[in-house]
């Protein structure tokens, strides 16, 4: 199984990152393999909303998304991985969504569906600064849809609030333990 874990933080080696590891980590100790995308070190313009992806449903515009693309039509497994701001995904992250546009082009508009009945699979990690009642809400949503624009199902998520200082996670533990054990359903094909 191969996952690609798509990191949309500005953050190197942030909370959100911490805990994806820590998931990457469970998934290889039962011979997954993994593959990282840092966003904010990538090229990734927004999408135009130009349409020219549904005449092909493949996007017209090259740059550093086009690789990824690729990755996940490989892929067993996909997180994404976002900080919350503002009750939202990071701004890297959103963009990364909107470029999905063009498997949903690929799915709705051309009726081309994608490894269908392979299991494939989609999951959301967030971290949050506070502990909003409804924090993480229009995040599982977005990653909802997007995991269906690109014919996968939607797995579990894993939800982390209070996490607000840079570092926060390390000195919890059990918080990176709760990762690993994530990472190790996925590995198993338990999530």
């Amino acid at each position: 199984m191969h996952m690609v874990i798509v990191l949309g933080s500005p953050r190197i080696s942030g909370n959100s990152e911490t805990l994806a590891r820590a998931v990457a980590e469970g998934v290889e100790n039962h011979g997954g393999t993994v593959e990282y995308f840092r966003l904010n070190k990538l090229s990734i313009r927004p999408c135009q909303g130009c349409g020219g992806c549904e005449k092909s449903g493949a996007c017209v515009i090259k740059d550093d998304m086009t690789p990824i693309y690729d990755q996940i039509d490989k892929a067993d497994r996909l997180l994404v991985v976002t900080p919350i701001y503002f009750y939202a995904p990071s701004a890297q992250t959103k963009i990364f969504i909107d470029r999905i546009q063009a498997r949903w082009a690929r799915r709705y508009s051309l009726k081309e569906r994608f490894r269908q009945g392979e299991g494939r699979r989609g999951y959301l990690l967030a971290t949050a600064a506070t502990r909003g009642q409804k924090l993480f809400e229009s995040s599982e949503l977005i990653v909802r849809y997007t995991l269906d624009a690109l014919d996968m199902e939607c797995g579990e998520s894993l939800l982390v609030s209070g996490v607000d200082e840079r570092g926060a996670v390390k000195e919890q533990q059990t918080l990176i333990d709760e990762a690993k054990a994530f990472g190790e359903k996925i590995g198993t094909g338990v999530l």
